[in-house]
């Protein structure tokens, strides 16, 4: 298992490419992954931009053949489970 920074975003926004997210993933072989990012407001509620994410996420990951576990959003003491939200 590893953990890797992929991107830093400024207070209320964040630029993700799934070739980024992936290209760790490709260096360690990788059959599957979990992203994480936390919302510093506090608030764990997922975007509309945290769920489109997500889904192209997903599909470039089935596409590619490494899975998609779970997008998990990181707020003050709590977070949300895009997984267990049905968004994925």
């Amino acid at each position: 298992m590893h953990q890797q920074t992929i991107f830093i975003g400024s207070l209320n926004a964040s630029i993700v490419h799934p070739r980024e997210v992936f290209k760790e993933a490709f260096r360690r072989s990788a059959a599957s992954i979990v992203c994480a990012h936390n919302h510093p407001s506090g608030d764990p509620a997922p975007s509309k931009e945290d769920i489109d994410v997500t889904r192209r996420l997903v599909e470039c990951g089935k596409m590619i053949g490494i899975e998609v576990l779970d997008h998990l959003i990181i707020g003050d003491k709590k977070y949300v489970s895009l997984k267990e939200k049905g968004y994925m």
